[in-house]
């Protein structure tokens, strides 16, 4: 029948789609990758995955947790978990993560001068992402956070296609601008079948440390009204608030250096 020949004709255009993609490889000793992912860039994607990462080792000491950079043009997570120096190289020809704050690192930050910026094409950008996930000693963990450079090109892609990933999480403000493209990140992972955990509402509101006035910079219910649009969870609705952002520039995350506070 035309409805038979119809599904072969599917079969065989799906089997020969699927020939071009990547094979999905684990990363040796890692259990379940997590990804965090934004739209648009200095929406504190790396702020919340550095804190995230750290929440994770605190929330159960049993668990290892590591924290890949993925961001090859601008590395932050070398500064904001007070990491220098460049990776010690196992006998296996492996690079050892720097660890800090028992949260194991590796990052294009190790590699180059801090000052120094990256003038590569394309290729050599993926060439290196394949190499911080792949020849990186990571002992066992059981997760790993990876920090997403910001947009929907080759690096996420790769990633995604390359590796198993348990899920993803979007950070985004709630402003108009940077919800256009962290919508545009959770359509990305759902067309790779990434399965998005929720979003992350960042800066969402300031409060004037003399009057506690409260004032919505960024606007009040963006990703929260994207989140119900999207159908997905809001998973954190995080202030604009100075201790987050001075104890990241000073090396020391607020998850860790001021588990009691609020922020």
């Amino acid at each position: 029948s035309s409805s038979s020949r119809d599904e072969a004709l599917r079969d065989k255009r799906a089997q020969i789609l699927s020939r071009g993609l990547p094979k999905q490889k684990p990363i040796e000793g890692v259990k379940q990758v997590v990804v965090l992912a934004s739209g648009k860039g200095g929406v504190g994607k790396s702020t919340t995955a550095v804190n995230i990462a750290l929440a994770l080792a605190a929330n159960d000491s049993t668990k290892e947790v590591g924290l890949l950079d993925a961001d090859i043009y601008g590395p932050s997570i070398p500064k904001m978990m007070n990491l220098k120096g460049n990776p010690e190289v196992t006998p296996k020809n492996l690079m050892r993560p720097l660890k800090n704050y028992g949260i194991a690192c590796m990052s294009m930050g190790f590699l180059i001068e801090e000052t120094a910026p990256v003038v590569w094409r394309g290729l050599m950008v993926m060439s290196a992402v394949e190499k911080l996930l792949r020849q990186v000693d990571w002992g066992q963990l059981d997760y790993l956070v990876i920090d997403m450079p910001p947009g929907t090109g080759d690096v996420q892609l790769s990633v995604s296609q390359n590796v198993p990933i348990a899920g993803a999480v979007i950070i985004s403000t709630p402003q108009d601008v940077a919800l256009l493209d962290a919508r545009k990140g959770a359509e990305m992972f759902r067309k790779v079948h990434v399965p998005v955990l929720g979003l992350v509402q960042n800066m969402s509101v300031f409060q004037c440390p003399k009057c506690k006035h409260e004032t919505h910079i960024f606007g009040a219910d963006g990703v929260r009204n994207l989140a119900k649009t999207l159908g997905l969870d809001i998973l954190g609705d995080i202030p604009l608030h100075v201790n987050i952002r001075e104890t990241c520039d000073s090396g020391q995350p607020v998850v860790i250096s001021q588990p009691e506070s609020d922020a």
